[in-house]
């Protein structure tokens, strides 16, 4: 009966070890990566869309180019997050976004005011919950990120294919047991093996400023409202009906 060669089941064995311990701490970090990208996900889906909702409705409401850019520099945002000038002339837009809308209030001036403040308190509300959510976004693509750089500080991939070519080199007195495979194919072999960072959050989400409350500028979103107010002469209806 033929004994196995000693010297060939230690090199399986460590080549195990070394795949087991390799591929068990790259599956924990691919598992955290799936976990990240569904939180993403999440949070554009029940927070983005809402802030986007929030802002399409104040360019309806203010209609003006210039209001808009008024508003924005007030509000601390600086700059034409989810705008288009096509925005505030749609009525098929306005219809959706503004679905289901109370206006209060007494005179239609008053009215409209007032769904541009409630409006605004919307996006306030909506944004520092985004922001938070995305503060932990970061700090769960920063662990992820650690995660890998350790991951690499104790799996040298270079130096683990080398040694794993010696084993083989060593048990089969000189024949490479992954024989046909050239420098060049063990790079690629060695790129595929990597693990890949995430995608930074920043590039994913869009980045929101602090918005300043309402409190701090109701005057000065008064008068841009007032303004507004004379871009709309019939009055504003915030859910009309739109022609099929």
């Amino acid at each position: 009966m033929e004994h196995p060669d000693i010297t060939k089941v230690l090199a399986y064995e460590i080549k195990k070890e070394l795949a087991d311990r390799y591929f068990g701490y790259r599956k924990v970090i691919e598992e955290d990566k799936v976990g990240l990208r569904k939180k993403v996900e999440d949070i554009t889906r029940r927070i983005v869309q809402k802030i986007c909702f929030d802002l399409v409705r104040i360019y309806v409401l203010l209609r003006d180019e210039h209001l808009i850019h008024e508003f924005l520099e007030i509000s601390g945002i600086h700059e034409e997050i989810f705008y288009d000038p096509y925005l505030p002339e749609s009525p098929t837009i306005r219809a959706r976004v503004f679905q289901g809308v109370k206006m209060r209030g007494l005179t239609q001036a008053g009215r409209f005011k007032n769904l541009v403040f409630d409006c605004y308190d919307e996006l306030v509300r909506h944004v520092g919950e985004y922001r938070e959510i995305f503060g932990e976004l970061l700090e769960d693509q920063e662990v992820i990120n650690e995660q890998i750089r350790m991951f690499y500080q104790k799996n040298d991939i270079s130096s683990i294919m080398g040694f794993m070519r010696s084993l083989d080199t060593q048990t089969t007195r000189g024949v490479d047991l992954r024989a046909g495979v050239d420098p060049l194919s063990s790079q690629v072999l060695e790129e595929k093996m990597k693990v890949e960072p995430p995608l930074p959050i920043e590039q994913e989400l869009p980045v929101f400023p602090p918005l300043v409350p309402l409190s701090h500028i109701k005057g000065k979103l008064k008068t841009i409202a007032e303004h507004a107010f004379l871009f709309h002469p019939g009055g504003f209806v915030p859910d009309p009906v739109v022609a099929r």
